[in-house]
């Protein structure tokens, strides 16, 4: 009997979710309060201009779009996402700003159909903007299951239910196998207790416990690792799940891979002279931005820096190495840029991000 009450209460708490999460669909453009990171610095990068069609591929909340439509009121703007949640926002943004702003539902890899559909050619675009990772629409609305600090299903699935079959946060701890486990955790989330974690889940697994809620997995993290202490960089305490959470997020979403294609496509449809702006918030997304801009196209992406050139000048031509290793890409910057003490303290999300501009 009591089996049987656990799973209906199981099964009440996963509709209830599953009903909050639909009406998010139908939330207030408006009202999303959102703090887009160092907006001004993504103005002063991409530099629109009257009429320039530029492409926000992460468009989230929309604050870096309405930023841009402000500064430049008759902007051209493709707002990308792949949250329905967000893509929904986008329509209701557009419907304020009619002929101006285009939604698409998608992820990166999706983009070129998408903007076949649209008659949108390669080297046509003025301006590219990305925001990687997380929103922060997504992480404060405990049912989509991204935040350690609300409880709600482990799910993670940027996509929400467009593909029903990708697996959830929760189905990757409960299928994979301790070696597999220990790759996801110390590769995306670069965990250093990436084995002791991944043991005590299967561990956990012969006492037939299955994680289904963000807060049953980050006390278990915390039960086993009860001895060890960490600090966020502006020396807060950090919750020790932390690098879990991100690593089954980054593989639940195929991120790198996602963020690797999205580096190729932004290059192919930028016209001579346009700009990208990236913005990046853990070295993982970062090393790959930076990969491209220095012309490295990148086949694995967590490997380290590709050497297929290192020895290419002992018995090739020195301009035919030249030409070999040059970078489509001009850095607009030659160093990467940093929030200003100001944005950090009214925004502590901001801290680790940093932002790249290339043309």
């Amino acid at each position: 009997m009591r089996c049987s009450s656990v799973r209906l209460f199981s099964c009440v708490k996963r509709l209830f979710h599953q009903q909050k999460y639909s009406t998010l669909l139908n939330g207030d453009v408006k009202a999303i309060p959102h703090c887009p990171v160092m907006a001004s610095e993504t103005v002063c990068y991409l530099k629109p201009s009257d009429g320039d069609l530029v492409i926000d591929m992460t468009f989230g909340a929309g604050g870096h779009t309405k930023h841009l439509l402000e500064f430049c009121p008759s902007l051209r703007i493709i707002a990308l996402d792949r949250d329905p949640v967000a893509f929904s926002y986008a329509q209701k943004l557009a419907d304020l700003y009619p002929n101006q702003i285009t939604p698409l539902l998608g992820k990166f890899s999706e983009l070129p159909a998408l903007l076949a559909k649209l008659s949108i050619k390669q080297n046509s675009v003025d301006g590219i903007l990305f925001d990687f990772g997380c929103s922060s629409m997504q992480f404060d609305v405990a049912e989509r299951g991204f935040s350690i600090s609300k409880d709600g299903p482990l799910d993670m699935r940027m996509d929400g239910d467009r593909f029903p079959n990708t697996p959830t946060a929760s189905d990757v701890l409960a299928m994979s196998d301790e070696e597999d486990l220990i790759k996801i955790f110390k590769v995306y989330g670069e965990e250093k207790l990436a084995k002791k974690i991944a043991r005590g889940i299967i561990e956990a697994r012969y006492t037939f416990k299955t994680f289904r809620s963000t807060r049953e997995l980050a006390d278990f993290i915390s039960g086993i690792c009860d001895k060890d202490y960490r600090l966020d960089k502006m020396q807060r305490n950090a919750h020790i799940a932390t690098k879990v959470f991100q690593a089954l997020r980054i593989f639940v979403n195929n991120e790198l891979n996602e963020i690797n294609y999205a580096m190729i496509v932004a290059q192919k449809y930028l016209k001579v002279g346009g700009r990208m702006v990236t913005i990046c918030f853990h070295s993982l997304e970062d090393t790959i931005v930076k990969r491209h801009i220095a012309g490295h196209t990148v086949d694995n992406t967590v490997s380290k820096l590709p050497q297929k050139y290192i020895n290419y000048a002992k018995s090739h031509d020195l301009e035919a190495v030249e030409e070999v290793l040059a970078s489509p890409w001009s850095m607009i910057h030659r160093h990467v840029i940093t929030p200003t003490e100001d944005e950090v303290s009214l925004n502590p999300r901001s801290r680790s991000a940093k932002l790249r501009a290339a043309v």
